[in-house]
């Protein structure tokens, strides 16, 4: 229970006719030696008007049992209530219940349904269970679907309409994303300088062009946030007219996007940044595996180059000329953040694999190749140069902040660290006063022994959680002194604030107009729900994986194995 005046832990038999969420009068009740309780005394306002559950029948009224485990009490539906029969619903079906009558100390809850979801059979339970329990929005409104079906692009139109637009279309860009991937945000292209150096340009779907401030789509998108990736599907924050079709940088179609291009000298510093708005036209969609392959000599499979030019050998060859130069870049970046500071964290990705009718058949284990890093430097060097143009601007916009651990974090765990050898006591006095460097060498001394992972669980989880502000205070782990979120607004909100925010800079931010006043008051909660609703979806995406990793391993209960604790 949060307060103003603090946290306090809800007495058993308190909640009385709460529900999580609500906003309630409380008043605390103290035993002796004990911390203070919170016990509800009334309810101001509700958080919950509707819900998913399972329906059962008792005797003449029906019941309806929440799969959102916050939800801790039954709800009834009426003998008179044609509701069940309107809906088709039989004993055992999941659906959408409406609260009519909220529970009180003297009587039951009240529900009414408003649609058959479909059967215990028919879906995964346990998934939909953690869908309800994390609140995820699973159908988008009427108003935000019509809205992004009225949406389409008109190349030539669009160039004729807005001079500010570059055509980019001749210049040679790809995108390199999961095998899996069905929303490609950006696309990258890089070139080699006669003077030594590089110009690398990051492509990022133009989301904001579509999605304006205060319209159907927009204002379900600052509900949701982000996108939600479970272990079996994706909870979009567009409708997928936008995330999966018109936004999508997919192959050779013409996409609108925001560009940066990055000149940088030979050591691969960065000599300057321009951002535009452009329209593009990928040449190729290559998957992580297939860009390593490129990058090892060997031949990719299923790569389609170009869309039907009778020189698809020499676009390969060009292709691949540009991954190695991306690769270069990727090189001599990870060489400069090293050097400032940076850390970077070991981590180990696993993904459950499932068949088509979503049974666990195995475990993936994603780790870092050079495909997926020369893609993270890119888009972190765009991050960055946003950023700094944002914020040397003193523009306001959602930044990504992530502060220095506090000494008492850091020295938790590194007495454990010195205790097994992982660590000798001058290091750990280095990592406990907050030197990055520290860190990054315990980390890279670990490499490669026993202690690897514990040594990164432990300092990883020493860190404080980046955050969105709107105001610039840099990135601790990046050693950057700006960030922003700005390369995938099809899946993060903030990402879509940042793009406005340079669009205004780029149009010249001197009359601001009626929606940007809007947005830069709305800022300090836009960042902070993002905030919240980001832990939510990791939340909910690891919730999910282990679903169905416990699935996987239930026949193999009883097994031994050799094992590493990694934290207690």
């Amino acid at each position: 229970m949060t307060t103003p005046e603090g946290t306090f832990a809800l007495a058993r038999h308190g909640l009385h006719e709460g529900m999580d969420g609500d906003e309630v009068q409380v008043s605390l009740a103290t035993a002796r030696g004990r911390e203070p309780q919170a016990i509800v005394r009334s309810v101001l306002t509700r958080a919950t008007s509707t819900f998913l559950g399972r329906y059962e029948t008792a005797g003449p009224l029906g019941a309806v049992i929440p799969l959102d485990a916050r939800i801790q009490r039954d709800f009834f539906v009426l003998p008179e209530d044609s509701s069940p029969k309107r809906c088709g619903v039989s004993h055992g079906d999941i659906v959408v219940a409406r609260i009519v009558e909220y529970p009180t100390r003297m009587s039951a809850a009240v529900v009414t349904l408003d649609r058959r979801v479909g059967s215990s059979d028919e879906l995964d339970m346990n998934i939909e269970a953690v869908i309800a329990s994390f609140g995820l929005a699973t159908e988008f409104p009427q108003s935000a679907l019509a809205e992004a079906s009225r949406l389409s692009l008109d190349s030539n139109t669009e160039l004729a309409d807005d001079a500010s637009r570059v055509d980019l279309r001749e210049a040679l860009c790809i995108t390199i994303d999961p095998s899996d991937a069905k929303d490609f945000d950006d696309a990258v292209g890089a070139r080699r300088l006669p003077d030594g150096g590089y110009e690398l340009d990051v492509h990022i779907a133009d989301v904001s062009r579509y999605v304006s401030w205060g319209s159907p789509i927009d204002l379900e998108a600052q509900v949701r946030t982000c996108s939600v990736y479970l272990v079996d599907r994706v909870i979009p924050m567009l409708p997928e007219q936008l995330c999966n079709n018109l936004c999508s940088l997919r192959p050779h179609e013409d996409r609108l996007t925001v560009s940066v291009r990055m000149r940088l000298d030979e050591k691969g510093a960065v000599c300057s940044a321009q951002a535009m708005n452009a329209m593009i036209r990928s040449a190729a969609r290559l998957s992580y595996e297939q860009a390593d392959d490129l990058l090892e000599g060997k031949q990719a499979q299923d790569v389609v180059v170009s869309d039907g030019a009778a020189d698809g050998e020499a676009q390969q060859s060009a292709l691949v000329e540009m991954l190695e130069v991306l690769d270069e870049i990727r090189a001599k970046r990870q060489k400069i953040r090293r050097e400032r500071g940076a850390i970077d964290f070991e981590t180990v990705e696993t993904r459950m694999l499932l068949d088509t009718n979503g049974h666990p058949t195995g475990v993936s284990v994603r780790r870092r190749t050079l495909a997926t890093d020369l893609i993270e430097e890119a888009m972190l060097l765009a991050n960055e140069s946003v950023a700094k143009m944002l914020a040397d601007a003193d523009s306001k916009t959602a930044y990504r902040v992530h502060e220095q651990p506090s000494p008492e974090a850091l020295r938790a765990g590194l007495s454990a660290l010195i205790a097994i050898g992982a660590l000798e006591a001058a290091e750990a006095a280095c990592i406990a006063n907050g030197d990055p460097r520290a860190i990054r060498e315990a980390i890279e001394k670990s490499r490669g022994t026993a202690y690897a992972r514990v040594v990164n669980a432990v300092l990883l989880r020493a860190q404080k959680r980046a955050i969105y502000l709107p105001v610039n205070q840099g990135h601790y782990a990046l050693g950057a002194t700006a960030y922003c979120h700005f390369t995938s607004p099809i899946r993060r909100y903030p990402d879509i604030l940042v793009h406005r925010a340079l669009k205004a800079l780029l149009a010249g931010e001197k009359n601001l107009g009626k929606g940007r006043l809007e947005q830069i008051k709305a800022l300090p909660q836009l960042c902070a729900t993002c905030s919240e609703r980001e832990r939510v979806a990791d939340s909910a995406a690891r919730a999910s994986q282990k679903i169905k990793m416990a699935e996987f391993y239930q026949s193999r209960i009883g097994e031994e194995a050799w094992g590493t604790i990694e934290s207690v």
